[in-house]
């Protein structure tokens, strides 16, 4: 009964927030005489903001989650901008509804524009970090890190074509994806054919990867793995490797499986330095007592859309770049797709390409 009423509290806000921004885009359509047919206006806005609910349906309706991604971008812009608008007509003398609206709106464009920029067009972080030897064979490595690709219909093909080429450039020793590989489902990655593009991933060591919250949403995950393992990926879950005499690799099952491992039960007896993937960084303090060498995660997107950052920094230690905490090198990415809107403000799809030399 609780969770009926907090549900209910949540859509009542949701669509009392929606018809602000609809009433206040509608002042300016007045002023401009173009608002016209006022019952199709409100009935498409709230089609439009419960989109992402009705794509969900059916597969057939498919194209309202698309609608409902895009709309996520406009709900939050657009109230934001709404309000800036509202404060200035109400607390400035310029009153012009038809020059302030218009002004909004070109701002707005200009947000799709470069969100959408920052979005498709991956930047590489480098990193250098010196790291204990222990009983390593190595000098040093190259390694690549990315996470929350979110394959599917608009973080596509064409896009995971994108990091292949980055990561190939950087010829690095091993690849490591650190969650959220697809959206949910993982058929789109078949029916795109994008296996064929992961496999043209190149690394000495082998290319890995764990699960993300998404894959869990997606309630696919034996598929998942198989699409994975023939596209050239090993999925860990909760699981331990022994690569060579180089390194060790875990990967943790995401937080989502309230029956994953513990890490303690993870480790190895070889004096090798630790490799750990967890999707969510909900707990940086075990693997740094654990003896963790390279702790990886994702998940955060750091936010995505600004001001998002400023939330998951409350909620995270560390919920962007890299940190050394007490002897455990962290680094948390934002992502090398995006969930939601194909757009970003604040953060930038990337990859991260570290050189550790052993000392």
């Amino acid at each position: 009964m609780a969770k009926m009423i907090l549900g209910i509290g949540v859509v009542g806000i949701y669509s009392a927030l929606t018809f602000y921004l609809g009433w206040s885009v509608k002042q300016w359509l007045v002023a401009m005489r173009w608002f016209n047919y006022p019952v199709f206006y409100w009935l498409g806005l709230y089609i439009i903001a419960f989109s992402i609910v009705i794509g969900r349906i059916h597969e057939s309706l498919r194209v309202f989650s698309v609608v409902g991604n895009y709309w996520m971008f406009i709900f939050e812009y657009g109230l934001m901008l709404c309000l800036a608008a509202q404060f200035v007509i109400w607390l400035t003398p310029f009153k012009n509804v038809q020059i302030i609206g218009s002004i909004a709106i070109a701002i707005f464009i200009i947000l799709c524009i470069v969100g959408s920029y920052l979005a498709y067009s991956p930047v590489v972080r480098n990193l250098e970090i010196t790291m204990d030897k222990k009983d390593s064979e190595l000098s040093s490595m190259r390694i690549v890190v990315a996470s929350d690709f979110h394959l599917g219909v608009l973080s596509n093909k064409k896009h995971l074509q994108r990091f292949v080429h980055l990561s190939n450039e950087a010829k690095p020793d091993i690849i490591f994806l650190a969650g959220d590989i697809v959206d949910d489902d993982p058929k789109w990655f078949v029916k795109e054919g994008m296996a064929e593009v992961m496999k043209s991933l190149t690394a000495t060591y082998g290319i890995y990867g764990v699960l993300g919250n998404h894959e869990y949403y997606g309630k696919k995950i034996p598929e998942f793995v198989e699409e994975m393992e023939n596209a050239g990926v090993k999925i860990l879950r909760d699981e331990t490797i022994r690569v060579g005499n180089a390194f060790i690799v875990t990967g943790q099952e995401d937080i989502t499986n309230k029956e994953r491992q513990q890490l303690d039960t993870l480790r190895h007896s070889d004096n090798l330095p630790w490799f750990v993937m967890n999707h969510t960084p909900n707990d940086l303090v075990t693997p740094s007592q654990e003896g963790v060498d390279f702790h990886m995660s994702g998940h955060t997107h750091k936010g995505q859309m600004w001001p998002n950052q400023y939330i998951t920094a409350r909620v995270f230690e560390l919920d962007y770049g890299y940190k050394m905490k007490e002897q455990m090198h962290t680094l948390v990415s934002s992502g090398f797709g995006f969930w939601g809107p194909p757009m970003r403000i604040g953060s930038r799809s990337e990859l991260w390409v570290v050189d550790i030399t052993f000392r």
